[in-house]
Protein backbone atom coordinates (compact mmCIF):
# COMPACT_ATOMS: atom_id res chain seq x y z
CA UNK A 1 0.00 0.00 0.00
CA UNK A 2 2.97 2.24 0.47
CA UNK A 3 4.07 2.17 -3.15
CA UNK A 4 0.62 2.42 -3.95
CA UNK A 5 -0.13 6.10 -2.50
CA UNK A 6 3.29 7.35 -2.99
CA UNK A 7 2.84 6.94 -6.50
CA UNK A 8 -0.67 8.07 -7.13
CA UNK A 9 -0.16 11.53 -4.79
CA UNK A 10 3.09 12.08 -6.88
CA UNK A 11 1.38 11.82 -9.91
CA UNK A 12 -1.59 14.22 -9.16
CA UNK A 13 -2.39 17.22 -11.48
CA UNK A 14 -3.95 18.61 -8.46
CA UNK A 15 -2.25 21.78 -6.75
CA UNK A 16 -1.56 19.70 -3.53
CA UNK A 17 -3.13 15.87 -3.21
CA UNK A 18 -3.08 13.99 -0.37
CA UNK A 19 -5.02 10.03 0.72
CA UNK A 20 -5.09 8.09 3.77
CA UNK A 21 -6.15 4.24 3.72
CA UNK A 22 -7.26 2.41 7.08
CA UNK A 23 -7.80 -1.01 7.76
CA UNK A 24 -9.67 -1.92 11.40
CA UNK A 25 -10.05 -5.02 12.95
CA UNK A 26 -12.43 -4.79 16.05
CA UNK A 27 -14.38 -6.70 18.50
CA UNK A 28 -17.35 -5.95 21.03
CA UNK A 29 -19.07 -7.83 23.63
CA UNK A 30 -22.43 -6.36 25.45
CA UNK A 31 -24.53 -7.57 27.95
CA UNK A 32 -27.86 -6.68 29.10
CA UNK A 33 -29.41 -7.71 32.40
CA UNK A 34 -28.63 -11.48 31.98
CA UNK A 35 -28.53 -11.32 28.51
CA UNK A 36 -25.69 -11.78 25.82
CA UNK A 37 -26.71 -8.61 23.60
CA UNK A 38 -23.55 -8.60 21.18
CA UNK A 39 -20.66 -10.91 20.28
CA UNK A 40 -19.03 -9.78 17.46
CA UNK A 41 -15.59 -9.07 15.73
CA UNK A 42 -15.09 -7.92 12.08
CA UNK A 43 -12.85 -5.92 9.81
CA UNK A 44 -12.63 -2.72 7.56
CA UNK A 45 -10.53 -1.01 4.91
CA UNK A 46 -11.17 2.07 3.19
CA UNK A 47 -9.89 5.55 1.56
CA UNK A 48 -9.87 9.04 1.22
CA UNK A 49 -8.42 11.29 -0.92
CA UNK A 50 -8.66 14.87 -0.80
CA UNK A 51 -7.19 17.48 -3.89
CA UNK A 52 -6.81 21.22 -3.48
CA UNK A 53 -6.94 23.21 -6.38
CA UNK A 54 -7.58 26.66 -6.96
CA UNK A 55 -9.21 27.06 -3.23
CA UNK A 56 -10.80 24.56 -3.39
CA UNK A 57 -11.41 20.80 -2.45
CA UNK A 58 -12.19 17.63 -3.92
CA UNK A 59 -13.05 14.78 -1.79
CA UNK A 60 -13.33 10.86 -3.36
CA UNK A 61 -13.84 7.71 -0.66
CA UNK A 62 -12.80 4.60 -2.17
CA UNK A 63 -12.28 0.84 -0.33
CA UNK A 64 -10.41 -1.01 -3.67
CA UNK A 65 -6.87 0.17 -3.63
CA UNK A 66 -6.61 -0.07 -7.31
CA UNK A 67 -9.13 2.59 -7.26
CA UNK A 68 -6.78 5.06 -6.05
CA UNK A 69 -5.58 6.74 -9.18
CA UNK A 70 -9.49 7.34 -11.17
CA UNK A 71 -10.27 8.42 -7.16
CA UNK A 72 -7.72 11.16 -7.49
CA UNK A 73 -8.45 12.39 -10.96
CA UNK A 74 -12.01 12.55 -10.10
CA UNK A 75 -11.46 14.57 -6.90
CA UNK A 76 -9.27 16.55 -8.62
CA UNK A 77 -12.10 17.66 -11.26
CA UNK A 78 -14.53 17.98 -8.38
CA UNK A 79 -12.10 20.79 -6.91
CA UNK A 80 -11.43 22.51 -10.21
CA UNK A 81 -15.18 22.57 -10.36
CA UNK A 82 -16.15 23.83 -7.42
CA UNK A 83 -12.66 26.25 -7.89
CA UNK A 84 -14.70 28.84 -9.93
CA UNK A 85 -17.42 29.46 -7.00
CA UNK A 86 -15.17 29.71 -4.19
CA UNK A 87 -15.41 32.93 -1.82
CA UNK A 88 -13.36 31.83 0.87
CA UNK A 89 -10.30 29.92 -0.85
CA UNK A 90 -8.65 27.15 1.15
CA UNK A 91 -4.74 27.45 1.66
CA UNK A 92 -2.78 25.12 4.01
CA UNK A 93 0.01 26.58 6.65
CA UNK A 94 3.28 25.34 5.37
CA UNK A 95 4.50 22.47 7.51
CA UNK A 96 7.89 20.30 7.08
CA UNK A 97 7.27 16.75 5.27
CA UNK A 98 7.82 13.73 7.68
CA UNK A 99 8.51 10.11 7.03
CA UNK A 100 7.33 8.17 9.82
CA UNK A 101 6.07 4.91 11.42
CA UNK A 102 4.53 4.74 14.90
CA UNK A 103 2.98 1.67 16.32
CA UNK A 104 1.15 1.76 20.07
CA UNK A 105 2.34 -0.29 22.55
CA UNK A 106 0.37 -3.32 23.97
CA UNK A 107 1.38 -5.95 26.94
CA UNK A 108 -1.33 -8.34 25.64
CA UNK A 109 -2.38 -8.04 22.27
CA UNK A 110 -6.31 -8.18 21.86
CA UNK A 111 -5.99 -9.61 18.47
CA UNK A 112 -4.87 -12.82 19.47
CA UNK A 113 -7.21 -13.25 22.28
CA UNK A 114 -10.09 -15.36 21.93
CA UNK A 115 -13.52 -14.01 21.51
CA UNK A 116 -14.96 -16.37 24.02
CA UNK A 117 -12.39 -14.87 26.66
CA UNK A 118 -13.38 -11.53 26.17
CA UNK A 119 -16.93 -12.57 26.67
CA UNK A 120 -15.78 -14.15 29.83
CA UNK A 121 -14.70 -11.22 31.27
CA UNK A 122 -17.12 -9.08 30.42
CA UNK A 123 -20.17 -11.73 31.99
CA UNK A 124 -18.01 -11.66 35.21
CA UNK A 125 -17.99 -8.04 35.24
CA UNK A 126 -21.82 -8.18 34.69
CA UNK A 127 -22.49 -11.34 37.43
CA UNK A 128 -20.39 -8.77 39.94
CA UNK A 129 -23.35 -5.85 39.17
CA UNK A 130 -26.30 -8.21 39.18
CA UNK A 131 -25.25 -9.87 42.48
CA UNK A 132 -24.01 -7.16 44.53
CA UNK A 133 -27.66 -6.12 46.41
CA UNK A 134 -31.47 -7.48 45.50
CA UNK A 135 -32.11 -3.64 44.36
CA UNK A 136 -30.03 -3.66 41.29
CA UNK A 137 -32.54 -4.03 38.58
CA UNK A 138 -30.39 -4.27 35.63
CA UNK A 139 -27.21 -4.14 34.47
CA UNK A 140 -25.49 -3.13 31.24
CA UNK A 141 -21.28 -4.55 30.64
CA UNK A 142 -19.83 -3.42 27.48
CA UNK A 143 -16.54 -4.34 26.05
CA UNK A 144 -14.71 -2.95 22.85
CA UNK A 145 -11.44 -3.00 20.95
CA UNK A 146 -10.10 -1.85 17.76
CA UNK A 147 -6.72 -1.66 16.04
CA UNK A 148 -6.45 1.16 13.52
CA UNK A 149 -3.76 0.78 10.73
CA UNK A 150 -3.37 4.17 8.82
CA UNK A 151 -1.63 4.59 6.15
CA UNK A 152 -1.12 8.46 4.83
CA UNK A 153 0.54 10.05 1.92
CA UNK A 154 0.85 13.59 0.51
CA UNK A 155 2.18 15.09 -2.74
CA UNK A 156 4.72 17.34 -0.58
CA UNK A 157 6.74 14.28 0.33
CA UNK A 158 5.19 13.57 3.77
CA UNK A 159 4.71 9.46 4.42
CA UNK A 160 3.26 8.65 7.64
CA UNK A 161 1.79 4.82 8.82
CA UNK A 162 0.87 4.43 12.16
CA UNK A 163 -0.70 1.32 14.20
CA UNK A 164 -3.47 2.89 16.87
CA UNK A 165 -4.49 0.29 19.45
CA UNK A 166 -7.98 1.42 21.20
CA UNK A 167 -10.00 -0.83 24.09
CA UNK A 168 -13.29 0.29 26.29
CA UNK A 169 -14.76 -1.25 29.33
CA UNK A 170 -18.26 -0.16 30.34
CA UNK A 171 -19.71 -1.01 32.97
CA UNK A 172 -23.75 0.50 34.72
CA UNK A 173 -26.09 -0.67 37.26
CA UNK A 174 -29.73 0.00 37.93
CA UNK A 175 -30.79 0.32 41.19
CA UNK A 176 -34.71 0.09 42.07
CA UNK A 177 -36.62 0.86 45.06
CA UNK A 178 -40.26 1.91 45.72
CA UNK A 179 -40.54 3.00 42.09
CA UNK A 180 -37.26 5.03 42.10
CA UNK A 181 -34.25 4.04 39.94
CA UNK A 182 -30.96 5.46 39.91
CA UNK A 183 -28.13 4.21 38.30
CA UNK A 184 -24.24 3.96 38.61
CA UNK A 185 -21.61 3.52 35.82
CA UNK A 186 -18.13 3.51 35.75
CA UNK A 187 -15.95 3.30 32.50
CA UNK A 188 -12.08 3.23 31.03
CA UNK A 189 -10.66 3.29 27.38
CA UNK A 190 -6.66 3.03 26.83
CA UNK A 191 -4.86 3.03 23.84
CA UNK A 192 -3.00 -0.33 25.35
CA UNK A 193 -3.91 -3.92 25.24
CA UNK A 194 -6.21 -6.49 26.59
CA UNK A 195 -4.34 -6.27 30.17
CA UNK A 196 -6.16 -2.84 30.64
CA UNK A 197 -9.57 -4.55 30.29
CA UNK A 198 -8.64 -6.95 33.04
CA UNK A 199 -8.55 -6.53 36.72
CA UNK A 200 -11.88 -4.28 36.74
CA UNK A 201 -13.54 -5.81 39.20
CA UNK A 202 -14.03 -3.33 41.58
CA UNK A 203 -15.47 -1.09 39.02
CA UNK A 204 -18.04 -3.09 38.58
CA UNK A 205 -18.71 -2.90 42.40
CA UNK A 206 -18.28 0.72 42.72
CA UNK A 207 -21.07 1.14 39.77
CA UNK A 208 -23.38 -1.41 41.67
CA UNK A 209 -22.69 0.30 44.93
CA UNK A 210 -23.15 3.59 44.00
CA UNK A 211 -26.90 2.72 42.17
CA UNK A 212 -28.12 1.37 45.48
CA UNK A 213 -26.88 4.47 47.39
CA UNK A 214 -28.67 6.64 45.04
CA UNK A 215 -31.70 5.35 46.38
CA UNK A 216 -31.24 6.63 49.31
CA UNK A 217 -29.47 10.30 48.92
CA UNK A 218 -31.75 13.40 48.98
CA UNK A 219 -31.84 15.60 45.97
CA UNK A 220 -29.59 18.45 45.69
CA UNK A 221 -31.15 21.38 47.30
CA UNK A 222 -30.92 23.68 43.98
CA UNK A 223 -28.72 26.97 44.90
CA UNK A 224 -25.80 29.29 44.47
CA UNK A 225 -22.85 27.32 46.46
CA UNK A 226 -18.68 26.76 46.48
CA UNK A 227 -18.47 23.84 44.38
CA UNK A 228 -15.48 21.18 44.41
CA UNK A 229 -15.29 19.61 41.25
CA UNK A 230 -13.61 15.78 41.36
CA UNK A 231 -11.33 15.35 39.00
CA UNK A 232 -13.41 13.15 36.45
CA UNK A 233 -16.18 16.05 36.47
CA UNK A 234 -13.38 18.91 36.14
CA UNK A 235 -11.74 16.84 32.93
CA UNK A 236 -15.03 16.85 31.25
CA UNK A 237 -16.16 20.52 31.95
CA UNK A 238 -13.04 21.70 30.50
CA UNK A 239 -12.78 19.75 27.69
CA UNK A 240 -16.98 20.69 26.41
CA UNK A 241 -16.84 23.76 28.17
CA UNK A 242 -13.79 25.51 26.75
CA UNK A 243 -12.12 23.03 24.62
CA UNK A 244 -14.40 23.24 22.00
CA UNK A 245 -14.59 26.91 21.74
CA UNK A 246 -10.61 26.75 21.12
CA UNK A 247 -10.87 24.97 17.74
CA UNK A 248 -9.98 27.28 15.19
CA UNK A 249 -12.30 25.89 12.46
CA UNK A 250 -15.44 26.97 14.99
CA UNK A 251 -13.83 30.04 15.52
CA UNK A 252 -13.83 30.81 11.59
CA UNK A 253 -17.10 30.37 11.52
CA UNK A 254 -18.42 32.75 14.78
CA UNK A 255 -17.16 36.08 14.25
CA UNK A 256 -18.59 37.36 17.92
CA UNK A 257 -16.54 34.58 20.14
CA UNK A 258 -13.42 35.04 17.99
CA UNK A 259 -13.45 38.44 19.41
CA UNK A 260 -14.38 37.10 22.80
CA UNK A 261 -11.36 34.59 21.71
CA UNK A 262 -8.45 36.75 21.38
CA UNK A 263 -4.79 35.57 22.42
CA UNK A 264 -3.90 37.04 25.84
CA UNK A 265 -7.11 37.47 27.16
CA UNK A 266 -7.02 36.65 31.22
CA UNK A 267 -9.55 34.02 31.39
CA UNK A 268 -8.74 32.60 35.00
CA UNK A 269 -6.45 32.78 38.22
CA UNK A 270 -2.68 32.63 37.61
CA UNK A 271 -2.39 29.06 38.40
CA UNK A 272 -4.94 27.82 35.56
CA UNK A 273 -3.09 25.81 32.77
CA UNK A 274 -5.22 24.04 30.06
CA UNK A 275 -3.50 22.07 27.63
CA UNK A 276 -4.31 19.97 24.58
CA UNK A 277 -1.49 17.43 24.14
CA UNK A 278 -0.80 14.80 21.45
CA UNK A 279 0.43 12.24 23.31
CA UNK A 280 0.44 10.83 26.86
CA UNK A 281 1.59 7.03 27.19
CA UNK A 282 -1.37 4.76 26.91
CA UNK A 283 -3.81 7.44 26.44
CA UNK A 284 -6.77 7.26 24.03
CA UNK A 285 -6.46 10.69 22.97
CA UNK A 286 -3.06 9.75 21.24
CA UNK A 287 -2.62 11.27 17.99
CA UNK A 288 1.31 10.95 16.77
CA UNK A 289 0.85 12.32 13.81
CA UNK A 290 -2.74 13.99 12.67
CA UNK A 291 -4.84 13.14 9.27
CA UNK A 292 -2.93 15.70 7.72
CA UNK A 293 0.73 14.04 8.51
CA UNK A 294 1.30 16.66 10.91
CA UNK A 295 3.04 15.51 14.06
CA UNK A 296 1.91 15.98 17.66
CA UNK A 297 2.31 18.98 19.54
CA UNK A 298 1.78 19.99 23.31
CA UNK A 299 -0.54 22.80 22.97
CA UNK A 300 -1.21 25.64 25.78
CA UNK A 301 -4.72 26.94 25.68
CA UNK A 302 -4.61 28.80 29.17
CA UNK A 303 -1.03 29.62 30.68
CA UNK A 304 -0.96 31.33 33.24
CA UNK A 305 -4.68 32.28 33.35
CA UNK A 306 -4.73 34.07 29.87
CA UNK A 307 -5.69 32.06 26.63
CA UNK A 308 -2.33 31.32 24.87
CA UNK A 309 -2.98 29.45 21.96
CA UNK A 310 -6.11 27.35 20.04
CA UNK A 311 -6.15 23.88 17.92
CA UNK A 312 -5.57 23.87 14.55
CA UNK A 313 -5.54 21.73 11.18
CA UNK A 314 -3.18 23.19 8.06
CA UNK A 315 -6.50 25.06 6.60
CA UNK A 316 -7.44 26.89 9.76
CA UNK A 317 -3.26 27.81 10.55
CA UNK A 318 -3.02 29.45 7.32
CA UNK A 319 -6.16 31.59 8.05
CA UNK A 320 -5.44 32.89 11.37
CA UNK A 321 -1.54 32.96 10.69
CA UNK A 322 -0.67 30.75 13.05
CA UNK A 323 1.09 26.94 13.65
CA UNK A 324 -0.46 24.17 12.88
CA UNK A 325 -0.78 22.17 16.02
CA UNK A 326 -1.33 18.40 14.71
CA UNK A 327 -5.25 18.95 15.28
CA UNK A 328 -6.96 17.46 12.40
CA UNK A 329 -8.48 14.40 12.95
CA UNK A 330 -11.06 11.80 11.41
CA UNK A 331 -13.06 9.31 13.06
CA UNK A 332 -12.47 6.65 10.12
CA UNK A 333 -11.63 6.54 6.77
CA UNK A 334 -15.04 7.49 5.37
CA UNK A 335 -14.47 11.20 6.58
CA UNK A 336 -12.25 14.36 6.28
CA UNK A 337 -10.20 15.62 9.16
CA UNK A 338 -11.75 18.45 10.89
CA UNK A 339 -10.12 20.16 14.22
CA UNK A 340 -10.19 17.96 17.18
CA UNK A 341 -9.57 17.21 20.78
CA UNK A 342 -6.81 14.89 21.89
CA UNK A 343 -5.68 14.52 25.65
CA UNK A 344 -7.05 18.09 27.19
CA UNK A 345 -6.03 18.79 30.69
CA UNK A 346 -6.27 20.90 33.02
CA UNK A 347 -2.69 21.41 34.70
CA UNK A 348 -1.84 20.21 38.59
CA UNK A 349 -2.08 22.87 40.74
CA UNK A 350 -0.45 23.08 44.57
CA UNK A 351 -3.57 22.51 46.62
CA UNK A 352 -4.81 19.36 49.15
CA UNK A 353 -8.21 17.95 48.94
CA UNK A 354 -8.69 19.50 52.60
CA UNK A 355 -7.08 22.53 51.81
CA UNK A 356 -10.14 23.25 48.99
CA UNK A 357 -12.80 22.03 51.74
CA UNK A 358 -11.22 24.49 54.76
CA UNK A 359 -13.54 27.20 54.62
CA UNK A 360 -16.32 25.93 52.76
CA UNK A 361 -19.62 26.24 55.42
CA UNK A 362 -22.02 24.93 53.15
CA UNK A 363 -21.11 24.07 49.32
CA UNK A 364 -20.85 20.72 46.78
CA UNK A 365 -18.82 18.12 46.07
CA UNK A 366 -20.02 17.72 42.13
CA UNK A 367 -18.37 14.04 41.06
CA UNK A 368 -18.51 12.46 37.71
CA UNK A 369 -20.17 13.44 34.11
CA UNK A 370 -23.38 11.98 33.72
CA UNK A 371 -24.64 14.27 30.91
CA UNK A 372 -25.09 17.74 29.84
CA UNK A 373 -24.93 19.81 26.76
CA UNK A 374 -22.77 23.30 25.99
CA UNK A 375 -24.32 26.57 23.68
CA UNK A 376 -21.86 28.85 22.80
CA UNK A 377 -20.24 30.05 26.08
CA UNK A 378 -23.22 28.41 28.05
CA UNK A 379 -22.69 25.05 29.21
CA UNK A 380 -25.60 22.66 32.01
CA UNK A 381 -23.60 19.71 33.39
CA UNK A 382 -25.53 16.78 35.44
CA UNK A 383 -22.79 15.07 37.76
CA UNK A 384 -23.45 11.60 38.54
CA UNK A 385 -23.70 12.15 42.08
CA UNK A 386 -22.73 14.72 44.64
CA UNK A 387 -22.08 15.13 48.46
CA UNK A 388 -22.98 18.11 50.73
CA UNK A 389 -19.74 20.30 52.26
CA UNK A 390 -20.53 21.27 55.76
CA UNK A 391 -18.05 22.95 57.72
CA UNK A 392 -14.78 22.00 55.86
CA UNK A 393 -16.47 18.20 55.47
CA UNK A 394 -17.56 15.79 53.29
CA UNK A 395 -21.22 15.03 54.09
CA UNK A 396 -23.66 12.87 52.77
CA UNK A 397 -24.01 12.14 49.51
CA UNK A 398 -26.64 13.88 47.34
CA UNK A 399 -28.28 13.67 43.57
CA UNK A 400 -30.10 15.02 40.65
CA UNK A 401 -26.88 17.69 40.69
CA UNK A 402 -26.97 20.17 37.56
CA UNK A 403 -24.33 22.70 37.36
CA UNK A 404 -25.14 25.26 34.85
CA UNK A 405 -23.30 28.70 33.80
CA UNK A 406 -20.78 30.70 31.28
CA UNK A 407 -17.52 29.15 30.86
CA UNK A 408 -15.95 32.43 31.12
CA UNK A 409 -17.23 33.52 34.53
CA UNK A 410 -16.34 29.81 36.03
CA UNK A 411 -12.98 30.49 34.67
CA UNK A 412 -12.65 33.48 36.55
CA UNK A 413 -14.22 32.11 39.59
CA UNK A 414 -11.88 29.22 40.24
CA UNK A 415 -10.01 29.65 43.65
CA UNK A 416 -7.97 26.65 43.85
CA UNK A 417 -6.26 23.99 41.90
CA UNK A 418 -5.64 20.48 43.34
CA UNK A 419 -2.04 18.62 42.89
CA UNK A 420 -4.05 15.15 42.41
CA UNK A 421 -4.04 15.01 38.96
CA UNK A 422 -5.94 12.18 36.85
CA UNK A 423 -5.75 11.70 33.14
CA UNK A 424 -7.94 8.84 32.09
CA UNK A 425 -10.07 8.04 29.09
CA UNK A 426 -13.42 6.63 28.87
CA UNK A 427 -15.59 4.64 26.69
CA UNK A 428 -17.63 7.00 25.21
CA UNK A 429 -16.30 9.58 22.55
CA UNK A 430 -16.15 13.13 21.58
CA UNK A 431 -19.06 14.10 18.52
CA UNK A 432 -18.80 16.83 16.02
CA UNK A 433 -19.74 17.62 13.15
CA UNK A 434 -21.26 14.43 12.28
CA UNK A 435 -18.17 12.64 13.24
CA UNK A 436 -18.77 10.41 16.13
CA UNK A 437 -17.28 8.98 18.60
CA UNK A 438 -13.91 10.15 18.15
CA UNK A 439 -11.67 8.82 21.22
CA UNK A 440 -10.47 11.69 23.34
CA UNK A 441 -8.69 11.84 26.92
CA UNK A 442 -9.92 14.48 29.70
CA UNK A 443 -8.10 14.91 32.98
CA UNK A 444 -7.61 17.44 36.06
CA UNK A 445 -7.33 17.28 39.09
CA UNK A 446 -9.80 18.73 42.35
CA UNK A 447 -10.99 22.15 41.22
CA UNK A 448 -12.78 24.47 43.67
CA UNK A 449 -14.81 27.23 41.97
CA UNK A 450 -17.13 29.88 43.64
CA UNK A 451 -20.56 31.29 43.13
CA UNK A 452 -21.55 28.09 40.68
CA UNK A 453 -25.46 27.81 40.32
CA UNK A 454 -27.19 24.34 40.98
CA UNK A 455 -30.03 23.16 40.12
CA UNK A 456 -32.59 21.26 42.36
CA UNK A 457 -35.16 21.30 44.75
Amino acid sequence: MEERLREAVAQSHADYTEARWEEVTRSRVAFQRDQLMALESGEEAGGIVRCLVRGAWGIAVFTDPAELPRKIAEATHLARTASGHVKDPVALAPVQPVEARYEGAMKRDFRGVPLDEKRRLAEGYNKLILGFSPQIASSSVRYTDAWRKVVYANSEGTFVEQGIPDVTVMVAAVARKNGDIQQGFESVGYAAGFEVAQGREEDALTAARRAVDLLSAKPVQGGTYTVILDPDLAGVFIHEAFGHICEADFLLKNEPMRKVMQLGTRFGVESLNVVDDGYRPGERGNVPYDDEGVPWTKAYLIKNGALTGLMHSRATAHKMRAEPTGNARAVSWEHEPIVRMRNTYIEPGTATLDEMLHGIERGLYACSAFGGQTMFEQFTFSAAYGHEIVRGKIGPMVRDVVLTGNVFHTLQNIEMIGKDFVLEGSAGGCGKGGQWPLPTTTGAPHVRVRNVTVGGR
